[in-house]
């Protein structure tokens, strides 16, 4: 293990951010294209982009998401700068406040870094990789081999190991295989410390766990997906090639039904609105109706809720006649063995009855939780470090005279406009607070 401690006081000390995910790498351009001051983003994941990579398209334009990341990562290659440093496969383990006010110390924990910049993405090591793992790009619908490229946008632009299935000590046929020096399995991890002058928090989402709404079926029918699923399998490098084929037989589906409110605005569960997820089973549901003509969709929902100009969204959806629209609560959801199709309970809310509805799959719309509520119970912080978190987890109060802010869902459920714009808020405060 390598310490290796970063000085970078002679333009303020750098600015920290957690969290390489589309929020925290537009706060980072919008710091250092506005100021002279390196940017420290700290990533879990071996790849910058966040969840947005993993999106088929956009809301409302649908557009791809390489479209607004490739922007950005070329907006990072031509600053020239160098001011935005990268530190992926990186937690933060630790920040001590400095009892003069003057910023933090920061102690970061990398795993090793197997894939060095030599990497061509030639991909000759994956060939030869006798190893499988669970593809969690694809949430887990697919593998890839142990050593492995992320995804077709990685930024770093190069091959990853997984150390949870790679065998190291038996196996070096990656290392044997490639041509320029990329890979080296004796590599170790590193800490390292710095003192910053500011932090931002851009921890990002991950889906609601809706296995814990059983009356659903996740995790018990191979049928029941969740939205975020549902991208994947639309999108071209997905494990499906960009068909939607459900899960137990890899048939093309024609009747989905979307599920509303699967996690949130439950006392039980996410008691928030989580803000997206009538936009995204919008999108969806004319995904499948684009891919797949003679599709009959039904979004079963408490209030579909589409603010603002969202609200054209809606009526596009709307003007198709094959969506169909059920202000309906699903009460259970079972299986037709036979067929492998899904039996819903509904109460429907407009007519007082309890109806039956049989479709070929179901698509849980998950509500978004917050990364940070978990993140922090690993961070190690002295009294001297003040983040307020509320009962959700979300960040609602932010320090500004302490140099720490929030950006994206660690400050409350948004969709990826909004997320850009809170980027520009935290990093104009960031900007304001170093300007004091």
């Amino acid at each position: 293990m390598g310490v290796l401690k970063l000085n970078d006081a002679n333009n303020g000390n750098p600015v920290l951010i957690v969290g390489g995910g589309h929020s925290g790498v537009s706060a980072a351009l919008e710091i250092t294209e506005a100021v002279d001051k390196k940017v420290y983003i700290v990533e879990k994941k071996s790849y910058i982009g966040g969840r947005v990579l993993q999106m088929y398209k956009y809301f409302p334009k649908l557009c791809p998401p390489f479209c607004g990341f490739e922007i950005n990562t070329r907006r990072i290659k031509s600053s020239g700068s160098g001011n935005i440093k990268f530190l992926v496969s990186s937690i933060v383990e630790e920040i001590t406040g400095e009892k003069d006010g003057t910023g933090y110390k920061v102690k970061i924990r990398q795993k090793p870094q197997y894939i060095n910049d030599n990497c061509t993405v030639c991909g000759e090591c994956a060939k030869v990789c006798p190893e499988d793992r669970p593809n969690d790009f694809n949430y887990n619908m697919d593998t890839t081999k142990s050593i492995f490229l992320p995804a077709l946008s990685s930024f770093p632009l190069k091959y990853s190991v997984d150390a949870d299935y790679c065998k190291f000590s038996a196996c070096k046929k990656c290392e044997e295989a490639c041509k320029y020096n990329a890979i080296n399995l004796n590599a170790k991890e590193n800490i390292v410390e710095m003192k910053v002058s500011d932090i931002i928090f851009a921890t990002g989402w991950k889906p609601y766990s809706v296995e814990k709404l059983e009356n659903l079926g996740f995790g018990k029918f191979k049928n029941v997906i969740t939205n975020v699923m549902m991208e994947r399998l639309a999108a071209g490098n997905g494990p499906t090639a960009g068909k939607i084929l459900r899960p137990s037989d890899n048939k093309e589906v024609t009747n989905v039904a979307f599920i509303q409110c699967a996690g949130s605005r439950n006392e039980n569960h996410l008691p928030y609105c989580s803000a997206i997820c009538c936009m995204a089973s919008l999108k969806q549901a004319l995904y499948l109706r684009e891919k797949n003509t003679a599709s009959s969709p039904t979004i079963f929902y408490i209030d579909l809720r589409t603010p603002g100009r969202y609200e054209n969204f809606l009526n596009k959806a709307e003007s198709d006649k094959n969506i169909k629209f059920n202000k309906g609560i699903v009460g259970k959801i079972s299986e037709d063995r036979n067929t492998g199709d899904l039996l819903l309970d509904v109460e429907d809310m407009i007519s007082g009855k309890k109806i039956k509805f049989r479709t070929e799959m179901v698509v849980l719309a998950a509500g978004m939780y917050p990364n940070i509520k978990d993140d922090m119970k690993d961070i190690k912080i002295n009294e001297d470090v003040k983040i307020d978190i509320d009962e959700n987890g979300f960040i609602f109060n932010e320090n500004f005279d302490g140099g720490i802010f929030s950006a994206g869902v660690a400050k409350f459920p948004l969709d990826v406009h909004m997320s850009g714009q809170s980027a520009t808020s935290a990093a104009l405060s960031v900007i304001q607070h170093n300007a004091k």
